[in-house]
């Protein structure tokens, strides 16, 4: 029988970009804000996430990843549901309909976390418990450089023109060092209601939520996700830090943006991740506090300001081993 999850979370998710470009916009260049400061979409992160679901931990349905029909074009939202389930279900009720359709979603690891709006034959949108924001580059930097790449293929040309005797050149524009910082939050609350519809008159057996596995492999995935993806554009951009703060059950206290409270520097080839902001709220609330676990590579990052010490804990990124 699964173990529900209740508590609320609060955290932050930080990635280390050298000559990388994670989240490029329709130019192709690192999204910036007006400011210049280079940030990114919280969409590039959920896909790194659902990617590494994907790749690492394929036991579990995903709705929201990319499926192709024989002529290698992309499904539509309906003919993903009926790959997945099956056809619709086809009782005179239209709520029931609708109840076994959001059952059936909800059997998703993706939808399950970040929720979903299905727009298909069964309008349902479901808010999910994960929520993440845009991440910003919190390093003092915003140096974005682009260099001449040769393609090995020439381009054809018009119809009747001699053969071009050289092949195409392209370009290629990357960051040169950022550290983008993330917020999320995890409110199991978003989606109590819809559980709450779908297990009436189940057993306990039968019944089903978000669960403490589904947040084990959240955790694994805000740890590992971007370092997994190593796509060609993405290379370079790897998981630096990962913060997860758990209040207690019945905790009705919130935590600000932890985006604004972070600050990364450089100090001898070591990337210094300072907390102490995010330790000064953590204070302000200390009796709502289940624990604070905070993941990064002792080698090249330190984490100033949540020292080790009563709730708080520092583990090893690489290997989930207590600091």
């Amino acid at each position: 029988m699964l173990t529900q999850f209740n508590n609320r979370v609060f955290g932050s998710v930080i990635l280390k970009s050298i000559n990388s470009n994670f989240n490029a916009d329709f130019t192709h260049h690192p999204r910036t804000l007006p400011d210049g400061i280079v940030y990114s979409t919280d969409k590039a992160l959920k896909y790194s996430i659902k990617d590494y679901f994907k790749k690492i931990d394929n036991q579990g349905n995903l709705f929201f990843v990319k499926r192709l029909n024989d002529n290698l074009n992309p499904l539509t939202l309906d003919e993903t549901y009926i790959k997945l389930f099956g056809d619709f279900p086809t009782n005179n009720n239209v709520d029931v309909r609708r109840k076994e359709v959001l059952e059936n979603l909800l059997k998703c690891l993706d939808i399950r976390l970040f929720g979903a709006t299905f727009a298909g034959k069964a309008n349902i949108s479901i808010h999910g418990p994960l929520q993440i924001n845009h991440g910003v580059n919190k390093f003092q930097d915003n140096d974005i450089y682009t260099e001449d790449i040769l393609s090995p293929f020439r381009n054809p040309g018009k119809e009747g023109s001699d053969e071009k005797e050289m092949s195409t050149l392209g370009n290629q524009t990357n960051l040169r060092e950022g550290h983008y910082v993330f917020h999320f939050s995890v409110n199991p609350k978003n989606t109590a209601e819809f559980y709450d519809m779908i297990n009436k008159d189940k057993n306990d057996e039968q019944k089903f939520y978000l669960s403490v596995d589904d947040i084990t492999k959240l955790k694994a995935a805000l740890n590992n996700s971007v370092t997994v993806l190593d796509s060609s554009r993405k290379i370079g951009t790897e998981n630096e830090a990962t913060i997860w703060v758990q209040l207690t059950e019945n905790s009705k206290k919130v935590l600000p943006s932890f985006t604004e409270l972070i600050k990364v520097t450089k100090e001898n080839d070591t990337t210094i991740i300072d907390c102490t902001k995010v330790q000064k709220n953590l204070m302000e609330i200390d009796s709502d506090i289940e624990k604070v676990e905070i993941f990064y590579n002792p080698v090249t990052t330190n984490v100033i300001g949540c020292d080790p010490g009563g709730k708080i804990k520092h583990f090893n990124i690489l290997n989930d081993k207590e600091l």
